[in-house]
């Protein structure tokens, strides 16, 4: 998988929030095979959660063979996400900014005014921009054309574990844009929702909560890379399409005619 130009040899992207410990992160990092985590500027500043400072957090994530991807996570505005993805190449020396302007404090929807507005600014002064995002087209479009050349739909709101909630929408923004690098990111909570996102035609997926809160999340993180290998090999093998009607499987030629025994 290639993005913005960077050759990636595992579609899983695992976020690094709310692991009971360090070693089990770092733990659920290497059973995942991931090839991306996502950190959060305010988690390197303040280090909480994991009992290390934010020092230590940074040097616990460059030890892992992952690449990094920093977000804006928590900013309601263009403005804080524009100066929150400043400090963040600052500070880990990257480009690559998982932007995240939300709207709704409840469903943490996306607000899609902001999100294009700072998207359009940070592209602008050579961000390599992951937009998260919902499965509408026309924000979509307003992104690709803002300068983003990967989108980040989300499957449902972000923690919940519901999968892709809206499955069909998804589908047609994978049919429209067949050319863009598409990862599904939140909402996901089982191995199995990842695979069908694979199955669909998706490139990637991002997810977090799913494995942190599991309760062994080091063999959920494996659980998960497992799914999305298996996904990604089924959709290239070419799925068969849905019937209405049952067909047999085993051909009819070669069974008894019990009609002309009858008339012997």
């Amino acid at each position: 998988m290639r993005l913005y130009d960077v050759e990636l040899s595992s579609r899983l992207l695992l976020g690094t929030a709310q692991y009971p410990s360090p070693q089990v992160l770092t733990d659920a990092i290497a059973a995942s095979g991931c090839g991306v985590v996502t950190v959060s500027l305010r988690r390197e500043a303040a280090g909480a959660g994991t009992g290390v400072g934010g020092a230590g957090f940074w040097s616990l994530l460059q030890g892992c063979s992952a690449r990094m991807l920093p977000n804006t996570a928590g900013c309601t505005t263009a403005r804080e996400a524009i100066t929150t993805a400043h400090m963040a190449r600052e500070v880990f020396g990257t480009p690559w900014i998982k932007l995240e302007v939300i709207g709704n404090a409840d469903t943490l929807q996306p607000d899609p005014f902001a999100l294009v507005e700072a998207a359009r600014t940070l592209c602008a002064e050579g961000f390599e921009v992951f937009p998260y995002t919902t499965e509408d087209l026309i924000v979509a479009e307003h992104l690709l054309d803002a300068g983003c050349r990967v989108l980040m739909p989300w499957g449902a709101p972000i923690g919940s574990g519901q999968g892709l909630r809206h499955a069909d929408a998804l589908a047609a923004m994978r049919a429209h844009f067949p050319a863009v690098p598409l990862i599904i990111d939140a909402g996901l909570g089982a191995p199995s929702q990842a695979a069908r996102a694979m199955e669909m035609g998706f490139d990637a997926v991002l997810l977090n909560t799913a494995v942190a809160k599991a309760g062994d999340p080091v063999e959920m993180a494996r659980a998960f890379g497992q799914a999305v290998t298996a996904g990604r090999t089924a959709f290239e093998a070419g799925l068969m399409p849905p019937r209405d009607m049952a067909a047999p499987s085993t051909p009819v030629l070669g069974m008894a005619d019990l009609a002309l025994w009858d008339t012997a």
